[in-house]
């Protein structure tokens, strides 16, 4: 289930340094984390689609270690991007 680009734009301008910020990590954080919102909305609908979980538990895998790698490098940016997404520590 990919975003669309306008939804994709609206993400990296919220989170990114620019229009082009795609590649930092709290823009990976906040796509990957609206991915996994419309997963988990499809599979409460779709509790059998097998496919989906396998997806959504490696999402949530590489969010968690983008999440570990801006912990150690840049904890205040940590703090604020669990807060501004809503996120448990």
């Amino acid at each position: 289930m990919a975003l669309d680009k306008k939804l994709k734009a609206e993400v990296v301008k919220k989170f990114g340094k620019n229009e082009k910020d795609t590649g930092s990590v709290q823009v990976q954080v906040a796509l990957l984390t609206k991915r996994i919102a419309d997963l988990t909305a499809h599979l409460k609908a779709n509790d059998k689609d097998h496919t989906a979980r396998r997806s959504l538990l490696i999402l949530v895998g590489q969010r968690k270690s983008l999440l570990a790698y801006l912990e150690r490098e840049d904890r205040d940016a940590y703090i604020k991007l669990i807060a501004e997404l809503g996120l448990r520590k």
